[in-house]
């Protein structure tokens, strides 16, 4: 029963975990790795878990347990730079602090309430709304500036071709 039960509730939610590790990870492996670990602690754990309770969420508060725990792993090579069509978006999510980070991921990406957010990271609801909000601003002035320069880049290309 325990089993058929964690197969049910648990395992539909890998690909969210995975998509949100890869962010948190910015590699493969390391996503993989923090996704396995997750369900580990999931299943060593599940006799707790309580029916009805919202089970996506329980996990993605143990992912975050997880980045915690890997934290200094996770986050030693990080792009510096990278072009606006080619993943400037996900270039500038990445360099976002990673307090900053994770709320603006499970929020805007992973579309948490706020309320759940503010139970998967253990943080109250205020500081939710605070860093989304400067989470947010950051993101938004790392697009304006890979946008600025992708247009110099891209006018001293077309000049260059004339």
């Amino acid at each position: 029963m325990h089993a058929s039960r964690f197969e049910s509730e648990a395992m539909p939610h890998m690909n969210d975990l995975f998509r949100t590790a890869a962010r948190m990870a910015g590699e493969r492996a390391g996503a993989e790795d923090l996704v396995q670990e997750t369900y580990i602690r999931a299943w060593r754990s599940f006799h707790a878990f309580e029916p009805g309770a919202n089970c996506r969420a329980w996990l993605f508060k143990i992912l975050f347990c997880c980045v915690r725990h890997h934290r200094r792993k996770l986050f030693r090579s990080r792009l510096a730079k990278d072009e606006l069509a080619g993943g400037g978006i996900l270039a500038a999510l990445d360099k976002l602090p990673a307090e900053f980070r994770s709320v603006v991921l499970l929020v805007d990406v992973e579309e948490f309430a706020y309320q759940e957010v503010a139970g998967i990271l253990g943080i109250p609801i205020g500081t939710v709304v605070s860093r989304l909000s400067r989470g947010r601003k950051v993101l938004r002035g790392y697009l304006a500036e890979a946008v600025d320069e992708y247009r110099i880049e891209a006018c001293t290309e077309s000049k260059q071709g004339l």
